[in-house]
């Protein structure tokens, strides 16, 4: 059954419900069966379904192995409710689906959601937009840029040297100028942040997988300067802190066996320290990923594949910088307790019947995403995205250096040559001189092929920058040079052969077969004479 995944964009979750529906339609074997002495055409048993679909959910990309039996009937159930099947005398709208032999159809009717239309712009118009750095007119634009032709502009190099100041008129240059404020630093924390996330996202625009309202510029700066030597968030307020006893919970469950030796041990206590911690973290008012972002990590969950694992974990470092410090540092507390506990084989079995680390995604990934209204895929998107998290928790909840870096480099940047006030234009009328976005350039993926061709492409270059630094070595004696040189030319033919092409006639010349002298030291015999 062919599928695909579903790209980062608006309304993501609606799209996957969609697609596991119409692969569920399109799939599932139909046939006929007999219950209660009556034959029904063209229907399947609970239990069949369940079967089929927890096949297609571990295989399909966008939901991955995780997915368990039970997941899969909670699925069929909501199926159930939503229309997508009917029991064989036409019911549905109720979950009590069960893992049996009860008989189900698919309606005639259509069961695909509709995809919502975009806003109007009367409608988003009535929210008032917070003007951002990048919107102001031509703050981080160049002087010679035209309107009609824009260049790009690359990053930690002086604008004056690519823009051809000193070509320009003296009027031009002539801008008055103000001191950048603490607001201005602030949007370009945010700014710089978002832009970085929209390219690796691949999107046109955040708005609409983002609220920008709900981005705070201060928790991004908090997130990325105020971390321990571990690289585990501080906060300022202690009430925000998860509380004493949660935190000594986490530590023994961590650190099992080696626990503190005054707190009590029984059989089970592994069990009864989990089940508090759990119990802790869904009693909070919200997910620890929050509701405001829900759509945003829902759309990163398109880039989980094997082959944009590295771009995944750099969108989920950014997105996890957008969160309240308080949360950050309950996620990155969390994900190390779980990945602990998943790789020590000292813990006791938390469950009789669950694998560890499959018990540690199920248990908290309700608590770590979800969405404010009730939506039907939940559960199967937050095991996806709490296994990735688990799993590299070390690399997305570390922050990254090289943004901290461009983002500080271009405040101090900003700072030298200090801001040109938007309400004076140039001479001209045009925009004001000012400094430029940093722009981030990024890896491309190549085949194994070109892998190969590029190594061997650098391998043979360090060895040319070899052969000319045995020619051109000044401490080195001429008996040595050709003694490493006639070394050289054994290992590297080819290499010898491209720096002295002349070398190669001469070697032919020397394997020409030379042609024998006559036998010299055969003594000529003497003729036969009747004297002698």
């Amino acid at each position: 059954m062919s599928s695909h995944v579903i790209t980062p964009g608006p309304y993501r979750a609606t799209k996957l419900w969609n697609e596991v529906t119409r692969l569920f339609r399109a799939g599932m074997p139909l046939r006929k069966h007999r219950q209660n002495f009556r034959h029904h055409a063209s229907c399947f048993t609970a239990s069949a379904a369940v079967e089929w679909m927890h096949q297609l959910l571990r295989s399909n990309s966008n939901f991955g192995p995780d997915v368990t039996r039970q997941q899969t009937v909670q699925l069929l159930k909501k199926f159930l409710k939503n229309h997508v099947i009917e029991d064989v005398k036409g019911r549905w709208g109720t979950e009590d689906l069960e893992d049996n032999n009860t008989l189900y159809r698919f309606p005639s009717t259509s069961p695909l959601k509709p995809i919502p239309c975009p806003a109007s712009a009367s409608a988003t118009g009535s929210i008032k937009k917070r003007p951002s750095f990048r919107d102001k007119e031509g703050f981080f634009r160049f002087r010679s840029i035209k309107k009609q032709h824009e260049e790009e502009t690359q990053e930690n190099v002086d604008p004056a040297l690519q823009a051809g100041g000193e070509n320009q008129p003296a009027g031009e240059q002539q801008v008055q100028r103000r001191e950048l404020t603490v607001e201005d630093e602030r949007e370009i924390w945010r700014d710089i942040t978002l832009t970085h996330l929209q390219r690796i996202l691949g999107i046109p625009s955040l708005d609409e997988v983002l609220d920008r309202r709900y981005i705070n510029p201060q928790n991004i700066i908090h997130n990325m300067t105020k971390v321990n030597k571990h690289g585990v968030v501080t906060l300022d307020d202690k009430t925000n802190d998860l509380p004493h006893w949660v935190l000594s919970a986490m530590k023994s469950l961590a650190n099992w066996p080696k626990y503190d030796s005054a707190q009590p041990s029984y059989p089970g206590f592994e069990r009864d320290v989990f089940k508090t911690v759990s119990d802790y973290f869904y009693s909070l008012p919200q997910p620890v990923l929050t509701y405001e972002l829900y759509e945003l990590f829902i759309n990163v969950l398109g880039l989980l594949q094997s082959h944009c694992e590295r771009v995944a974990i750099e969108a989920l470092q950014l997105c996890t910088l957008l969160l309240p410090p308080s949360s950050r540092r309950k996620l990155q507390l969390l994900m190390r307790m779980m990945s602990r506990i998943s790789q020590n084989v000292d813990m006791p079995r938390l469950h009789p019947a669950i694998g560890t680390r499959t018990l540690m995604v199920h248990t908290f990934s309700g608590c770590v995403l979800g969405s404010a209204e009730e939506c039907d895929l939940d559960e199967l998107l937050a095991t996806r995205l709490v296994s990735f998290l688990m799993d590299h928790q070390q690399s997305i909840l570390s922050v990254p250096e090289y943004l901290l870096s461009a983002i500080e480099d271009h405040i101090q940047y900003l700072r030298s040559v200090q801001v040109p006030i938007d309400a004076v234009p140039h001479v001209d009328g045009d925009n004001p001189v000012c400094a430029p976005m940093p722009i981030y350039a990024f890896c491309r993926q190549i085949s194994g092929a070109e892998f190969e061709q590029q190594k061997l492409a650098s391998s043979q270059k360090a060895m040319e920058e070899l052969l000319e630094m045995l020619l051109t070595n000044q401490n080195m004696s001429e008996k040595e040079r050709r003694k490493k040189l006639k070394q050289f030319q054994k290992q590297y033919p080819d290499i010898y052969s491209r720096r002295f092409p002349s070398s190669d006639s001469d070697n032919k010349a020397n394997n020409k077969p030379k042609i024998k002298p006559p036998l010299l030291s055969i003594r000529k015999t003497k003729a036969f004479s009747i004297r002698n």
